[in-house]
């Protein structure tokens, strides 16, 4: 078996594929890093850096391809042309496993509900693991422990590479515009590719969706699946599934109804209350008991740089939303301001159109600090609107002049609605250097 790219899903099911027997080999294009070159080592694992051996690649009889490589590098098209087989980490993985899994895909949202569902589960007692593109690879928690249930979040890229991997409980938070670069920027290859998640699914499972969503409605108009459908709506009445009516959340699941009052749930927005229904049906499914369901839902902590809180300084709010991706992201941040806003964003666009912000932009923000090497497209789009627009190269920078901006009773939003490659290495660390350059005011 050959494993491409050495990263956290790569260097996992290099470990999981040994302990299974096979014959394993990691090649990977770049450098890869000290930490994973030493588990390689330990495990007595054979692996190359800064070179794809052809010769040593295209013999295998299975390739695990790690979710950052596309489908479009030389190497891939060569193996696919000699009909080897191409997989990835989930659906390897979940060959050595016989756990139940709730898996959680979607443009935006899906790190919070997988967060949400693994934290009622643990509560409820469950023996639940955390995978897929959030956490410890999902491969090497199966080579090293036996969880009875997994919350995976799993993306595009990950759905791309399944062909019999079928979550129990799959949960489709929404779908918009995003990582269109990767799909020939045809957005009907990316709803294709997120609707995977329900491709292997039996009558014994279940679909749950955001019932408000136009793309996912349309979707399921023209196509089947197996799977019983579970839709969740903030502005519409249910028989079946989740709604919100009057401060209060009806889930209805075969005549069972219970309750959650919004304002003891501890994640607010309106695209929280959606993850928070997507996770209580699904837990509600895994027969989690209502109280602890909604137990659950008053301390959960939330994800890190999704709408994080950092600091307040001389009155004002600073919030880390570097995990916003892309412009559906933003939107949800944007609606959820209740201040005046200098707003950070930038970075490498995905192909994004910026008008569906348009009127959050005029109604919340002030001042727009630009936080990427090519800003042109945000300057056209709001430079007749926003009387504030300046181009920052750095993120200390771009604090420093969101500093100057913003008075006593204002917020500053860190969410770029962009990728983060161009200036850092990942979201992560983008979110981390902002909280530290806030602290460092």
């Amino acid at each position: 078996m050959v494993v491409l790219g050495a990263g956290e899903s790569g260097v996992g099911t290099a470990i999981l594929a040994k302990k299974q027997g096979y014959e394993v080999f990691v090649s990977d294009k770049g450098v890869i890093t000290p930490f994973y070159k030493n588990v390689l080592l330990q495990n007595e694992i054979l692996f190359e850096e800064n070179q794809h051996t052809e010769s040593n690649i295209l013999n295998a009889d299975i390739v695990m391809k790690s979710p950052g490589i596309p489908d479009k590098v030389e190497i891939i098209k060569k193996l696919t042309s000699k009909g080897v087989k191409i997989i990835s980490e989930i659906e390897f993985a979940s060959w050595f496993s016989k756990a139940t899994y709730v898996g959680i895909t979607g443009s935006n949202g899906k790190t919070t509900t997988t967060l949400l569902v693994h934290h009622i589960l643990k509560k409820g007692g469950l023996n639940a693991g955390l995978a897929g593109n959030i956490g410890k690879s999902f491969a090497q928690q199966i080579a090293e422990q036996n969880y009875e249930v997994f919350a995976l979040e799993i993306s595009s890229f990950q759905l791309d590479g399944i062909e019999k991997f079928a979550p129990h409980i799959a949960i489709l938070t929404n779908i918009s515009p995003d990582h269109l670069d990767r799909y020939d920027y045809d957005f009907n290859k990316y709803i294709n590719s997120k609707f995977r998640i329900t491709m292997n699914q039996t009558e014994n499972d279940y679909l749950i969706y955001d019932g408000d969503d136009i793309e996912i409605n349309k979707w399921l108009k023209k196509h089947k699946t197996k799977a019983r459908l579970l839709p969740f709506s903030i502005v519409k009445e249910l028989e079946q599934g989740a709604y919100l009516k009057n401060d209060m959340i009806y889930i209805n699941i075969d005549k069972e109804q219970f309750t959650m009052e919004t304002s003891k749930i501890a994640i607010q927005g309106k695209h929280n209350m959606k993850n928070a229904m997507a996770a209580a049906m699904a837990s509600h499914l895994l027969k989690i008991r209502k109280s602890t369901i909604r137990e659950s839902m008053e301390d959960f902590e939330g994800a890190e740089h999704r709408l994080e809180n950092v600091l307040k300084v001389n009155g004002v709010q600073y919030i880390n939303d570097s995990k916003a991706t892309n412009v559906n992201a933003t939107f949800y941040a944007l609606e959820s301001m209740k201040t005046p806003t200098v707003w950070i964003v930038g970075g490498i666009d995905k192909g994004n159109d910026y008008l569906e912000l348009m009127p959050f932009v005029r109604e919340k923000v002030k001042a727009i600090v630009c936080l990427g090497v090519d800003n042109q497209k945000i300057i056209e789009t709001f430079g007749n609107v926003i009387d504030i627009i300046v181009e920052t190269t750095s993120i200390k920078q771009a604090v420093a002049e969101s500093y100057r901006f913003a008075v006593k009773g204002d917020s500053v939003l860190l969410s770029p609605a962009c990728a983060s490659f161009d200036l850092f290495e990942n979201y992560e660390d983008r979110g981390r250097q902002f909280k530290q350059a806030v602290r460092e005011l």
